[in-house]
């Protein structure tokens, strides 16, 4: 069983930052890919950012520039680094790990941004 626990969520004005963390717990014996998504209200659920187990990372167009997304091996978590958020990236924020055999998504933090 694995399990994810995402952290960082919250309300902040527009041009502030937030970190988001996704920690992975469990029967984990490596970790390929780790990303993360978004989904607002009324919308589909859309790709904001990836890593790769080697540290290759790609981003969606709307958040290039502002944010970063890292993991520590370590600790088998992911994070992303929010900056000069905007209020069309007000949305709840899943990760998502990929592993040898499935995927796991988290339960999602909630992301406000106000204007």
């Amino acid at each position: 069983q694995v399990q994810l626990v995402e952290s960082g969520g919250g309300l902040v004005q527009a041009g502030g930052s937030l970190r988001l963390s996704c920690a992975a717990s469990g029967s984990i014996f490596s970790i390929n890919d780790m990303g993360w998504y978004r989904q607002a209200p009324g919308n589909e659920r859309v790709f904001v950012a990836y890593i790769t187990s080697g540290g290759t990372t790609n981003y969606a167009d709307s958040v290039k520039g502002r944010f970063t997304i890292s993991r520590d091996n370590a600790k088998n978590t992911v994070y992303l680094q929010m900056n000069s958020l905007r209020p069309e990236d007000t949305a709840v924020y899943y990760c998502k790990i990929v592993l040898p055999v499935r995927s796991v998504w988290g339960q999602g933090t909630q992301v406000t941004v106000s204007s």
